[in-house]
């Protein structure tokens, strides 16, 4: 049996000041693993913490769905430890199971549309068909529009204390100097030297690629995968062209031969 509310009568004038419409939210999911929540928090920490603009005030919903049946961290924890690399945790995305202990964080419970999806979460539908039958058939979402690939061109050096974000593909034409950061959501090529920090990929792309004509970098990223200067880097890229990539969650320096 299905169960309808009655709301009060609403006026339908429009305001000058304010609008209510639907929408699609771009946000990062963090997928937890375990319910280690020190151990949790020390791998985010050691992974993001040399790079704190990382997120760059990103939002992330908290994805439990992963977690055994049992399982419950902390997730005050977790949000705390998020704010701290500069990003905010905008809700939970959570089996129907761990809704009633995962709302004790005071994040909404959210519907993901993750392209991966959940091999459990379908199983869970696929198991009690009279249930999908009962249920209304749910209007489709409405596509986000992908935002344009925009490439930035840079034709300046970057100074200590610099910092540039690109959507797309970013290009450098002079040096980036050490303390200066360049974060791309795609590749990043720099036609002088790199001795500050280059992070590609940061929205998650492992086919994003760093190009630069002589790398001597305090630190390089893609994907969150990172080196930093403390790793002493082979004579054969060191100070010379080179490429970054990644490759089974492991960065590769290859020479660039140029021609």
């Amino acid at each position: 049996m299905r169960y309808f509310h009655a709301y009060p009568a609403m006026s339908q004038k429009k305001s000058p000041h304010f609008e209510l419409r639907s929408g699609n939210v771009d946000a990062l999911l963090l997928a937890l693993h375990t319910a280690d929540t020190s151990a949790l928090r020390d791998d985010l920490l050691s992974r993001f913490e040399a790079t704190p603009d990382f997120f760059s005030n990103d939002v992330i919903a908290l994805d439990l769905r992963s977690l055994e049946d049992g399982q419950r961290p902390e997730l005050g924890t977790v949000i705390d430890t998020l704010s701290t690399l500069k990003a905010r945790a905008i809700g939970v995305v959570a089996r129907q199971e761990q809704h009633d202990w995962a709302q004790a964080c005071g994040l909404p419970m959210l519907d993901s549309q993750s392209r991966r999806g959940n091999g459990r979460t379908g199983a869970a539908r696929e198991a009690d068909p009279a249930a999908a039958a009962s249920e209304a058939p749910a209007p489709a979402p409405t596509p986000a529009l992908p935002r344009a690939a925009t490439t930035m061109l840079i034709d300046k050096p970057l100074r200590s204390g610099q910092q540039i974000y690109a959507h797309g593909d970013v290009v450098i034409m002079d040096v980036v100097s050490f303390g200066a950061e360049v974060i791309a959501e795609g590749n990043i090529h720099i036609y002088a030297p790199l001795r500050g920090r280059a992070l590609a990929g940061v929205k998650g792309n492992p086919d994003a690629r760093i190009f630069c004509t002589c790398l001597e970098p305090e630190l390089i990223s893609i994907a969150g995968i990172y080196r930093t200067a403390e790793q002493t880097l082979p004579p054969d890229v060191l100070g010379k062209p080179a490429q970054v990539r990644l490759a089974d969650e492991t960065l590769i320096l290859e020479p660039l031969r140029m021609k």
